[in-house]
């Protein structure tokens, strides 16, 4: 039986806000990429230098970078592991983000995997959590108690989330269940009973902080929307990404925590590295979690609508025609821009995607009042997805993106006729940062370019044996 009274406070690793979240991953990411693999001994150091550059100056202090590197990109977002073999690597989640540049899709991985207990904590709160017989999926619960209590056309708030369902011992045990526990709700409201965690001594700060960040990455994973009034409410268009989720509400947390001993210090360490590993891992659905631009502008009062969205109703653009929807919006900006200087010139905007090998994407002209107004512009698209759009007057923001060799080598051909389009698509809308004269930029400083991967080439005189297997039919291989 349900008992709303039986509260028990369970935290998770403390992050920043849910804007700092969504600007930190792609540092995050960046650094980790520039020095893994590298050795568990060098990696404290390797990665408090490069991360520094991301920090105000007042705050490249040792215990603030500790805590991005251990606490925030190492515990509670599982971006690398350490290996018994000494080394220090990126996790699948990471590679995956540096490829395909789904900021709510690395959310949306992380929540899955979320379980109580875990292995952010110290051994201590793993043991009293297991004395505590605390264990459950609590982003699949939550879930499914919102999908039933909108069904139920019940308004949820964040007051409601953390007192009914994060902050209780019933819920968290796995011993209640989300019609129980709405059937309770139901009743308070309808008795007008509001109800808020409260601990004598402390502050909102202490009671209500860690179930606000639970609740944000689920928004930083468009799985939930967070209306002005504190209610919280399921995205109707990631519905096959919360349905999976659902599917799990009841069923144990697939890492079982318990079976470790954590009173012998071998034991705790073999955890700790199977933790890490497990944790680091891409969850099974992975590959479902990707995000649509059509999910990412959802807006509960539907006051919100992309102009990609316009772009395709009415029927100008064949998304077919362009490799990704950042291209499209491109080329759609592209052509209203040069029209609206001479209309005459907006047929020399050209959809370049198909011709791979030529550094860019889209093939314009600058269309500026001068001399210069039907010289050539070659655009280069690099789209990414992401719950805010950066602060452009924020000093300390970066972002990065990666180019192939043909695109290096083009922007450095073409110079100031040579520019990226960096397409932010977010909650709000579609954002472009145009970046021109590409090679300049890098000259002066004002960008850094850091290669990444090398190409080898050999020749017979670089073979030092040849292997010939053969087939168990007999045929060489």
């Amino acid at each position: 039986m349900y008992d709303h009274k039986n509260q028990y406070r369970c935290t998770i690793i403390r992050g920043k806000s849910q804007k700092e979240m969504d600007d930190l991953l792609p540092a995050y990411a960046k650094v980790l990429d520039e020095i893994c693999p590298c050795d568990v001994d060098d990696f404290e150091q390797r990665f408090n230098n490069a991360f520094s550059r991301y920090l105000p100056e007042s705050s490249r202090i040792k215990k603030t970078l500790d805590n991005h590197r251990t606490e925030i990109s190492g515990k509670l977002f599982g971006m690398y592991y350490e290996s018994e073999d000494g080394k220090v690597y990126m996790s699948e989640r990471t590679q995956k983000y540096l490829e395909d540049n789904d900021q709510p899709a690395f959310f949306k991985d992380i929540c899955y995997k979320m379980q109580f207990p875990n292995g952010m904590q110290k051994s201590n709160t793993v043991q009293e959590r297991i004395d505590n017989g605390i264990c459950i999926r609590p982003n699949a619960f939550l879930l499914k108690f919102l999908q039933i209590a909108q069904n139920a056309g019940l308004d949820i708030s964040k007051d409601d989330i953390g007192y009914y369902i994060l902050n209780s011992k019933d819920v968290l045990q796995g011993k209640a269940n989300p019609y129980e526990v709405l059937e309770v709700v139901a009743n308070d409201k309808k008795n007008g009973v509001q109800r808020k965690i409260v601990v004598p001594g402390k502050a909102s700060s202490y009671t209500m902080q860690h179930i606000n960040e639970q609740i944000n990455y689920l928004e930083l994973a468009n799985l939930v929307r967070i209306t002005d009034d504190k209610h919280v409410f399921l995205n109707p268009k990631e519905s096959e990404a919360i349905d999976i989720f659902i599917e799990g509400w009841n069923k144990k947390p697939d890492f079982d925590v318990a079976s470790y001993d954590m009173t012998s210090a071998e034991s705790k360490k073999e955890f700790r590295y199977a933790w890490d590993a497990y944790y680091a891992r891409l969850s099974a659905y992975s590959d479902k979690f990707c995000t649509s631009i059509d999910a990412l502008s959802y807006d509960v009062d539907q006051k919100a609508e992309l102009s990609a969205q316009k772009i395709k109703k009415d029927g100008r653009i064949n998304l077919t025609e362009f490799g990704d929807e950042g291209e499209a919006v491109v080329f759609a900006y592209e052509k209203d821009r040069v029209a609206a200087f001479n209309r005459h010139l907006a047929n020399k905007v050209i959809a370049m995607g198909k011709q791979r090998g030529i550094g860019y994407d889209i093939q314009s002209v600058i269309a500026e009042p001068g001399d210069r107004a039907e010289f050539v512009k070659l655009i280069e698209v690099k789209s990414t997805k992401r719950l805010t759009c950066p602060d452009v007057n924020d000093n300390l923001w970066v972002d990065t993106l990666n180019v192939t060799r043909n695109e290096w080598v083009a922007a450095q051909q073409y110079k100031d006729m040579y520019y990226i389009y960096r397409v932010y698509f977010t909650k709000r809308g579609i954002s472009m940062f145009i970046l021109s004269n590409v090679s300049e930029k890098l000259q002066t400083g004002r960008m850094q370019a850091t290669p990444m991967t090398y190409r080898i080439d050999f020749g017979n005189d670089s073979v030092d044996n040849v292997i010939e297997l053969q087939l168990a039919g007999g045929q060489n291989v």
